[in-house]
């Protein structure tokens, strides 16, 4: 699951976050326009009070490729979704 987030980055954080982890989705990704980085969130899990989150996140900047989860052989660079200024 990928969000194109800039003015819905809390509710994408927080609400959309919880509702992906508890529906086990493995991979959800925020494209963070606001502060130009990727949000990678892997491994959803409930906690003892029954919250859902994601127990892995990684930030990935402008000047990195990431691989794409199922498709280990492609690498997304990021500089192509955040251009230089």
């Amino acid at each position: 699951m990928i969000e194109i987030s800039d003015s819905t980055l809390n509710y994408d954080q927080t609400t959309k976050l919880e509702v992906y982890a508890e529906a086990g989705i493995s991979d959800y990704w925020i494209v963070n326009l606001n502060v130009r980085q990727l949000e990678c969130y892997s491994q959803p899990y409930q906690n003892a009070q029954g919250e859902f989150n994601y127990l892995s996140k990684q930030i990935f900047l402008p000047h990195h490729s990431v691989v794409i989860p199922g498709f280990a052989d492609v690498l997304l660079d990021l500089s192509r979704i955040f251009p230089q200024l």
